[in-house]
């Protein structure tokens, strides 16, 4: 593939501090790269566009790109505290989800089309098409020294 002269300019600037760090003894081939791999100073002050687009690109090659992406679902029904939701393909049994008007619930009747979820709290807050997410997190109880020995149930 090819670089460009920016990129070229920003690696060029980098190699020898990186290399100053590396004891001699350790480095070979990167002392004959860093020789053979310089830029010149190019004078920026004359075209501040340049300037302002080297100092971008070299943020931007120091930057790590990362995506957020969630699994999102679309209400079908609510009735009797038990909602119906489409979308959520990869939701894993007595996980917990949470529904736009910020209400959660735990999906237990997983099925082709769609996932049966038990709201925690009043379903009246929740109308057909709202947006329900996914949280990763399967609900669960912590245990405590005051819980040894009671029957749960």
């Amino acid at each position: 593939k090819m670089i460009t002269s920016r990129v070229a300019v920003a690696l060029g600037r980098q190699l020898p501090r990186t290399v100053s760090r590396v004891t001699r003894s350790s480095f070979g081939a990167g002392l004959v790269a860093s020789r053979n791999f310089t830029a010149g100073k190019v004078n920026f002050a004359a075209s501040g566009s340049a300037e302002v687009s080297s100092i971008l690109e070299e943020r931007i090659l120091g930057q790590t790109a990362a995506a957020d992406l969630e699994e999102t679902g679309r209400g079908l029904s609510i009735g009797d505290g038990i909602a119906r939701v489409y979308g959520l393909k990869n939701i894993q049994a007595e996980e917990m989800v949470e529904f736009s008007s910020g209400l959660k619930g735990m999906a237990l009747n997983l099925e082709p089309d769609n996932v049966g979820i038990v709201v925690f709290g009043n379903d009246k807050l929740i109308k057909e098409g709202d947006i329900v997410k996914r949280t990763g997190a399967i609900v669960d109880v912590p245990v405590g020294e005051a819980l040894l020995g009671r029957v749960v149930d």
